[in-house]
């Protein structure tokens, strides 16, 4: 972009001073870098677009402090026209024209209609875990074409029409804001299970053994995620289900003590109890791997465990990880849900000789042939988010916060919902003037905050009775009755709402060239975007009373769509745009190879910033035949990030018995021996963003799958 300040505009102090009133009524500053970007969009001719920014930005000047803007666009044709650029003004006047089409053709249910139905719209692979193919998810999407046209026209123009732009993404606009839907929480199942609940017809009485406990934990689930958009978590499961585990024990002892010799009758309730505990959980896995939620889809569930220390609790984290190494049905396929998240910590299970060391033995041998277990640095994530809790979904976290008696409250509270700022565009825009990037991104914010804040309106539009599990029965924490305002769940700080970001790769390459990873200048650039977003949530929260958080977006067709749209405005631009896929969040490149050390120290600073949502991975080959190297991988790591996840090779063709990695091709992914690709006789697993997803099954969008096949391992097994 040209340097606004060196060439010869006359009244840049005034200009400063400038405000605009927008389509919607909002006043927002005026910045003079869209001047400058509409005349490139114009013309390639430097000099040209010079002329025609200087004099727009003098024509405004002269103007009243504040103006619309309309008179902004009245103002560019008439300096068009007196430059006798008859073929510009008529260009400028088609960019206006498309722009409306465009917002008609949005806001219009029966063209987003016609798109789903002739597959013309990537929706149907934009989340890699529903089936575009069943009826069920069928209806859905329709649901959300309406929903999406209808939420645009509700919404402020200005955030409507940013997102149609592709500068921000509002995320889930097929459910909100036409629905009041929240997006990802923290059951409380403690609650839920210990008083009772109610779904449907149904009063719920407290379970008595391990078996019925985790099958009400299905039911809560199903009925959870078909009341919100997003994911759902429990959190430390182990410590949760003791108690029904010990309800067992006790019937098993109290029969020993009727038919078992003495001496034998405490061994053969144990036994007993295992076993319950065994198929309790695999019971639970098949359960949400069966379940379908109102939207079409596999509940998104994550559970989270490892932390507690008595012989029920210890039994149950081995169960939960020998049901998943074990798999499912016949064939032993990987699991995709629920999401699995093991907690390390100092003293526990770390070191051999910790008392745990077993469960984590067993952790690392599940994590090398399912992938799953992720894991959390117990002592990392309290230094990152306040508090320590397993996250909700697959990375939105939870900061630290107490209720009104001083006690500490996690489970219970939710994300109210995102929105993403696309970082690549901007650094684009700028054209490698960093002062100009900071302009953009100051502007971005105000659209990303205005979007929030709507988002925040919406929720609180909810009454109890639209969602009775959450608000009513006990998922939320709290037990509202119909006109209670589910406000309470929200303000004061107990629920987030994220500013998401994409694309730090892309943004430092625009600025530093392809290879910025080990540019110190590079790296603290970055990581001051990021404090940048961190530093005005701050500001936000203090102003508004709810927490806004920084969120690493995993962007799972977002890293398609962004790029899409970036290419359709600048065209391919090497190592930005023509990969045809933009890098999640703060993520080292993945087309190269640095080791697990080196990738995670290049990464561990972003989420300081970025706590409300963040995860780290390392691409690993095949590692069943070297579990320790994982877990040299780990135990590094555990001082260094909160969350870390594992990418191994662990595809399997029943044609031929390949092990590994299956090959990319044009049309999907296929065994390399045999060139099988029958979603019937192989098994593809691959880490899609936050979680797993079988691309044979339910493939991915365009940019997702080009960003899996392109990436590197970050090891060789001797290197540890």
């Amino acid at each position: 972009m040209d340097n606004l300040k060196t060439k010869g505009t006359a009244n840049l102090d005034l200009i400063e001073e400038k405000e605009v009133i927008k389509i919607d009524g909002e006043r927002v500053a005026f910045y003079p870098y869209k001047i400058s970007l509409v005349a490139a969009s114009l013309t390639d001719d430097t000099e040209l677009r010079q002329q025609i920014t200087t004099k727009v930005l003098d024509a405004v000047g002269a103007e009243p402090v504040t103006l619309t803007s309309d008179r902004i666009r009245q103002i560019y044709r008439s300096v068009l026209n007196d430059l006798h650029l008859g073929m510009l003004t008529t260009k400028y006047d088609d960019f206006k024209k498309e722009e409306e089409r465009q917002w008609e053709q949005a806001t219009n249910p029966q063209t987003k209609l016609n798109q789903l139905f002739n597959s013309t719209d990537t929706v149907v692979h934009e989340n890699a875990n529903k089936d575009s193919n069943i009826f069920s998810t069928r209806r859905d999407l329709t649901a959300g074409m309406v929903g999406k046209s209808t939420g645009l026209a509700a919404m402020p123009e200005t955030v409507a029409k940013a997102h149609l732009r592709g500068d921000i993404h509002f995320h889930d606009l097929d459910y909100s804001p036409l629905t009041a839907m929240t997006n990802c929480c923290l059951i409380d199942f403690k609650s839920m299970l210990e008083k009772g609940f109610k779904i449907g017809n149904a009063d719920v009485e407290p379970p008595k053994s391990i078996q019925t406990a985790t099958a009400q934990m299905s039911q809560i689930i199903a009925n959870v995620a078909s009341s919100q958009y997003g994911g759902c978590s429990a959190d430390r499961a182990d410590e949760l289900l003791a108690p029904y585990a010990k309800l067992n024990y006790q019937k098993h002892l109290a029969d020993a003590e009727k038919w078992v010799e003495a001496g034998k009758q405490e061994a053969y309730a144990k036994e007993k109890t295992k076993k319950d505990i065994y198929d309790a959980m695999q019971a639970l896995e098949y359960e949400v791997n069966t379940l379908f939620s109102s939207n079409g889809q596999t509940p998104f569930t994550t559970v989270g465990f490892g932390l507690g220390t008595s012989w029920f609790e210890r039994e149950i984290q081995k169960a939960i990880l020998k049901v998943r190494i074990k798999g499912l049905g016949k064939q032993h396929r990987t699991a995709i849900f629920p999401k699995l998240i093991f907690t390390l910590k100092r003293g526990l299970n770390i070191k051999p000789e910790d008392p745990n060391y077993d469960v984590k033995e067993l952790a690392v041998e599940c994590a090398t042939k399912r992938m799953y277990p992720d894991i959390l640095m117990y002592d990392k994530i309290v230094e990152l988010t306040g508090s320590f809790k397993a996250p909700m979904g697959c990375r939105s976290f939870l900061q630290g916060w107490k209720d009104e008696n001083g006690h500490e409250v996690n489970s219970g509270r939710m994300n109210l919902g995102v929105v993403t700022l696309n970082l690549p565009r901007i650094a684009i825009e700028s054209n490698g003037d960093t002062e100009v990037f900071w302009q953009i991104l100051q502007d971005r914010l105000q659209v990303s905050k205005k979007a929030l804040l709507f988002r925040i309106k919406r929720c609180k539009e909810a009454t109890p009775q639209n969602a009775p599990i959450l608000y009513k029965n006990g998922a939320f924490g709290k037990r509202l009755s119909e006109n209670d305002s589910v406000d309470e769940l929200f303000k004061n700080n107990r629920a987030t709402i994220s500013l998401g970001y994409i694309g730090l790769y892309e943004v430092g390459t625009r600025f530093f060239g392809p290879k910025w990873e080990s540019n110190k200048e590079a790296h603290d650039f970055t990581v001051s975007i990021v404090k940048y977003l961190h530093d005005r949530c701050v500001e936000w929260e203090k102003e508004y009373g709810y927490h806004f958080s920084v969120y690493s977006t995993p962007a799972e067709s977002l890293t398609d769509t962004f790029c899409e749209s970036d290419i359709a405005r600048f065209g391919k631009i090497a190592d930005i745009t023509d990969k045809e896929y933009y890098t999640n969040s703060f993520h080292y490149d993945v087309r190269k190879n640095p080791t697990p050390f080196e990738k995670l120290l290049f990464e561990e600073e972003y989420p300081k910033y970025a706590s409300g949502g963040f995860i780290h991975y390392c691409e690993y080959p095949n590692l069943k035949q070297n579990p320790a190297a994982l877990e040299a991988v780990w135990d590094w790591a555990y001082d260094h990030v909160g969350y870390l996840g594992t990418n191994t090779s662990i595809d399997h063709c029943y044609q031929c018995g390949f092990d590994g990695d299956f090959k990319p091709t044009a049309r999907g992914f296929e065994c390399p021996e045999c060139g099988n690709r029958d979603p019937k006789t192989c098994d593809v697993v691959k880490r899609t963003c936050g979680y797993l997803g079988n691309p044979v099954v339910r493939p991915m969008v365009k940019g997702r799958h080009k960003e899996i096949i392109s990436r590197v391992k970050n090891m060789n097994l001797g290197e540890i």
